[in-house]
């Protein structure tokens, strides 16, 4: 009986990941057991000796960092992701209004958790970039940004309930900086959210980048590899993701 593959993975890469594990195992007879949290996270946990095999992550930094450290391959980027606006129903933003909606002081802004997960990592270097648009608006956005998700306290959702939906359907945010496809998935959870894109100028794209632990089986590498064919990257594509 072989034993399953061990894969962390982001969170955000739950509901997709999750399918093509499925199909994975169904084609190969490899059983995948899958654990999701925020990348950051997951790499402190595989750095104190947790048993991962393959590592997905939301960016291309922690994953180096393994790599960079030895006993991991250097990774490969597997697919995009971009931040957008998931507001309340009430919240009457658009891209172009959006900066001004987000420094409005009545608004409640909601982030993941920098340095725990990228997805709060790619809020403030959206901030930074709100900075050349409009002058002293990252020390407004850095301090007033509410870090709700994403760290090793924020509270869970309940059991079936996605993070994003339900801290919006709390009402603990009237604007929250997540992944598109986060916002879209949310929007299906709570119709009346509203998902708003980021304008051009303050895009942030995110690099997922992927990594194998050095001497895994060989089915680490034949999984890694399975994600970048093109069965896999049209999954992605369904659920939002972009080509590498």
């Amino acid at each position: 009986m072989q034993e399953p593959l061990q894969v962390y993975a982001a969170g955000s890469l739950r509901e997709v990941l999750t399918e093509i594990a499925r199909d994975h195992e169904a084609r190969t007879g490899q059983k995948i057991a899958l654990t999701f949290g925020a990348s950051g996270l997951l790499r402190e946990r595989i750095e104190k000796g947790e048993g991962a095999q393959v590592f997905a992550s939301a960016d291309n930094q922690h994953p180096q960092r393994l790599a960079a450290a030895g006993g991991w391959a250097p990774p490969t980027v597997f697919v995009r992701n971009s931040l957008c606006a998931l507001t309340q129903a009430g919240t009457n933003a658009t891209p172009q209004n959006l900066l001004e909606t987000m420094l409005n002081p009545a608004v409640k802004l909601g982030t993941s958790t920098p340095k725990a997960d990228p997805s709060g990592d790619y809020a403030w270097e959206l901030f930074r970039k709100a900075e050349t648009v409009r002058a002293g608006s990252y020390a407004a956005l850095d301090a007033k940004a509410l870090k709700l998700t994403g760290g090793p306290d924020s509270p869970k959702p309940p059991a079936g309930r996605g993070t994003y939906a339900w801290v919006m359907d709390q009402g603990q945010a009237d604007v929250f900086l997540t992944y598109c496809t986060n916002a879209v998935a949310s929007q299906k959870e709570v119709p009346r959210l509203k998902v708003v894109q980021v304008p051009s100028t303050l895009q942030v794209g995110a690099a997922y980048g992927l990594t194998v632990r050095r001497g895994a089986p060989a089915s680490a590498e034949a999984f890694a590899k399975a994600l970048l064919a093109p069965a896999a990257q049209a999954t992605l594509a369904r659920y939002g993701f972009g080509q590498p």
